[in-house]
């Protein structure tokens, strides 16, 4: 990833925000057919070790489970809050002219070797993890207690677990870092006009004054 130091982060906190606020993540793998890219909902648990592991699972019939082994390195994109920046919304640009569109992001890269976990208690394991992970906000939580239990059964052996061992996390967040105040503000401005309240909040996190 390009990465200028201006944009880069490295705080693991901030990096583990991103993923957990934005779990599904784009498994990059080098198959004999290729690179491959799988979307995938993921668990990051950094509870046992750090940098931590990241969970999931596929289908059956998704032959990327076959096509790696364990130990394989693989790569997971998190993308986090993202929008286009209009060079109409910097004040100074009514002065000079000389400003240009871009876009801001937030993203992880996360480094990591993969396993294979085709065991009905470890996939359990996993389903119920991401379940509570995205039930947790909501009025009433689905549980899988309120499956019957030969119908759970039954899709649990459809998919297959996943464990990647983090390596590396690296972190970028092209928050307008580079803008002076003004148009850092107005930009922040114009993003909450637009109702993009995400990415204006991001903004305000990495220059919490504005300045």
């Amino acid at each position: 990833m390009y990465l200028p130091s201006l944009f880069a982060e490295s705080q693991p906190e901030e990096l583990r925000r991103i993923i957990r606020e934005h779990p599904l993540g784009t498994m990059v793998t080098n198959t004999v057919s290729g690179l491959e890219a799988n979307h995938l909902p993921f668990v990051l648990d950094d509870s046992r070790r750090v940098p931590g592991i990241l969970l999931a699972h596929v289908a059956r019939t998704n032959t990327i489970w076959r096509e790696v082994r364990d130990g394989d390195p693989v790569l997971v994109v998190f993308r986090g809050a993202q929008g286009y920046i209009s060079p109409n919304w910097y004040l100074s640009k009514q002065e000079t002219h000389r400003h240009v569109p871009t876009w801001n992001y937030e993203v992880v890269h996360v480094h990591g070797r993969i396993g294979i976990h085709d065991s009905e208690p470890f996939v359990r394991g996993v389903v119920g993890r991401l379940t509570r992970q995205q039930e947790k906000s909501l009025h009433v939580p689905w549980k899988m207690g309120d499956a019957p239990p030969d119908y759970l059964a039954e899709e649990l052996t459809h998919i297959v677990g996943l464990e990647i061992e983090i390596t590396r996390l690296e972190g970028k967040r092209k928050l307008s870092q580079n803008r002076e105040p003004r148009d850092f503000a107005s930009t922040v401005g114009a993003l909450e006009k637009c109702g993009n309240l995400e990415l204006a909040e991001a903004m305000r996190r990495v220059r919490p004054e504005g300045a």
